[in-house]
């Protein structure tokens, strides 16, 4: 299968791509290369045979077309999006073009090709979304995000990506173009942009700086191998049912106090602190606008209907995660230079601390 692969260059892009490669797919990768981009993340593909690369924006349908014409895929895998709650509070008109605007090109791109070739029952667009589109969760454990949860985003990070669920869903009842959705969990392991939690805990404990952990550390997230994400995205995208969609979890819920503290005791074990423990450098700072109390993913659809499971427990993947980072600065040593990251955006940007961006 030749799959075009948007965002591949960025976190769980890549990981897409070199899954896919791994599969025996060809991938033609399209990405604009914004600053949370990296083309060292499929620095192991880039000679592989099948494996090409598109330097495109989403937001330019005729570059676009032009990248469906020369290259006939079979699937569409769309991962590019601006990511980064903090960043969507601090400036929002990013999100809203990338986000909503470029899934509509597009989707709009991928029908003009659909059309163009007949329409084949074989041809799929799978798009790929956030569990942050609905809303906030109680803490009642028993209560979790199935495919049905009313959708209720609370940043603008979060409606922009529930736009372009809705825009999608739009275009497979309308037009009838053949979709699958999938809305993840909280993401981490190796090639983690250091602006998210986890990268951003193991490089400032290595340096020895404040942990900063907004509010009292309570929100809870469920917690998601990105490596095991790529396997369920290519599992929904093979075998999915056209026009549903799919919640992947990695059943692993854990406090972001709890997550932090994890890692901490995992770096104390790995490269031991001089002067006690990692978990001394914890900093509670004044929490963000609009922070969800609590996602939880139900995986049942995916697990009885398609047969996935993740594969690593949080504390398997999180020992994993640090282990890559202490191997590899020389990819993320480069990337702390980038403008803004490592920095909390959104709020008292006069004030501005180091942040979580979770």
């Amino acid at each position: 299968m030749k799959i075009l692969v948007t965002g591949g260059a960025g976190f769980i892009g890549s990981a897409v791509v070199r899954q896919a490669i791994r599969d025996g797919h060809s991938v033609v990768n399209v990405d604009a290369l914004t600053y949370a981009a990296c083309l060292e993340n499929v620095a192991s593909v880039v000679d592989a045979q099948g494996y090409t690369f598109e330097q495109v924006d989403i937001r330019n349908r005729v570059a676009l077309d032009t990248v469906f014409a020369r290259h006939a895929p079979d699937a569409v895998m769309h991962l590019a999006a601006e990511s980064h709650v903090d960043r969507s509070i601090d400036g929002p008109g990013d999100f809203i073009e990338t986000n909503i605007t470029g899934t509509y090109n597009m989707l709009e791109a991928a029908r003009s090709y659909w059309v163009g070739q007949g329409k084949p029952d074989s041809f799929r667009f799978h798009h790929i979304s956030t569990d942050e589109v609905f809303g906030s969760l109680p803490a009642d454990e028993s209560v979790q995000f199935t495919e049905d949860t009313a959708y209720d985003p609370r940043s603008p990070y979060s409606a922009s990506k529930a736009a372009s669920d809705h825009l999608v869903r739009a275009w497979s009842e309308t037009y009838g173009l053949p979709v699958v959705m999938t809305n993840c969990s909280n993401n981490y392991g190796p090639y983690h942009f250091p602006e998210k939690l986890v990268p951003v805990v193991i490089l400032n404990a290595l340096a020895g700086k404040p942990l900063p952990i907004y509010g009292d550390g309570s929100n809870v997230r469920d917690w998601l191998y990105v490596e095991d994400h790529a396997d369920a995205l290519l599992t929904v995208l093979e075998k999915g049912t056209v026009g549903r969609s799919y919640n992947i979890g990695g059943e692993n819920e854990l406090s972001n106090l709890e997550l932090v503290k994890m890692l901490c005791a995992i770096l104390d074990e790995l490269r031991p602190h001089q002067n006690g423990s990692y978990a001394d450098l914890i900093t509670f700072v004044a929490d963000r606008p609009g922070h969800d109390a609590r996602y939880a993913i139900d995986p049942s659809r995916i697990r009885n209907e398609l047969g996935w499971r993740p594969s690593l427990t949080v504390h398997e993947g999180l020992r994993k995660t640090v282990q890559w980072y202490l191997d590899n600065e020389t990819w993320w040593r480069p990337l702390q230079a980038r403008a803004g990251v490592g920095q909390r955006l959104g709020q008292d940007a006069d004030k501005a601390v180091k942040g979580t961006g979770s």
